[in-house]
């Protein structure tokens, strides 16, 4: 465990499994003290519970439905009150609602635009004018490779991922005179629930269009959202960091 971010405050959202709680492990292990907020309430709290034992930081597990903006600005600024600040807030959460745009509902189109993107904005909106005040701060905002390339079947998820991307090169203009930076991470397909599920002949083609030939893990995503949050990344704002590899060389 290293102290790289010792006494900052990161709040993830989507913490409570998969990629989430991945990137909350990361940034425990660099000291961080941890905000986690998922839907899952009772599970995110058994995450920041088993983290903070495991790591020995601060972290604790909030339910949140960042689709509804009050739930966002209640999250960040209960996170800026009870530990006095926020460096980093990582936007994960997201869900899926795949099929062909013909057969798509509206229903499905509206909700994953209200929880892939519009909880982006609602966070993101939040955590500026804290960290703008701050002059300091790193939002990094969880896109897809699919957000670039595009996936038949995924038309709302896309467009929620490619919307994501566009957000985060303009707040990045917005703030960076604040010395606040706003990146993107478009990972590819990881290994987790969400591609559990796949048929093994659809696993087998998705594995065909990788270069490196294997699916990613989650731990590859949460070391990139560690480094963009860390010293080193201090001149990167407005960046797409592909973790896919490959696929959108």
């Amino acid at each position: 465990m290293s102290d790289m971010l010792k006494d900052q405050v990161v709040v993830v959202t989507g913490g409570a499994r998969g990629i989430g709680r991945a990137i909350a492990e990361a940034f425990a292990g660099a000291g961080a003290t941890l905000v986690l907020a998922d839907l899952n309430a009772e599970g995110v709290r058994d995450t920041a519970g088993e983290i903070a034992r495991k790591f020995g930081v601060k972290a604790e597990g909030a339910g949140c439905d960042v689709s509804k903006a009050a739930d966002c600005q209640a999250l960040i600024d209960g996170a800026q009150q009870r530990h006095g600040r926020l460096d980093v807030l990582v936007n994960n959460a997201g869900i899926t609602r795949d099929k062909l745009i013909a057969r798509m509902s509206e229903e499905d189109w509206q909700m994953v635009l209200n929880i892939n993107l519009n909880s982006v904005f609602h966070c993101s909106k939040a955590a500026a004018r804290i960290m703008a005040k701050a002059r300091a701060g790193r939002i990094i905002n969880i896109a897809s490779v699919v957000g670039v390339i595009g996936n038949a079947g995924q038309c709302n998820y896309s467009a929620s991922k490619a919307g994501i991307i566009g957000l985060s090169k303009s707040l990045a203009r917005e703030i960076g005179s604040r010395a606040v930076t706003v990146n993107c991470i478009a990972p590819g397909f990881i290994a987790t629930a969400m591609t559990d599920v796949l048929p093994e002949d659809v696993k087998a083609r998705l594995l065909e269009s990788i270069p490196l030939g294997r699916l990613g893990q989650a731990e590859d995503v949460a070391q990139a959202a560690l480094f963009l949050a860390s010293p080193g990344a201090a001149y990167i704002t407005g960046h797409v960091l592909h973790v896919d590899g490959g696929m959108a060389m």
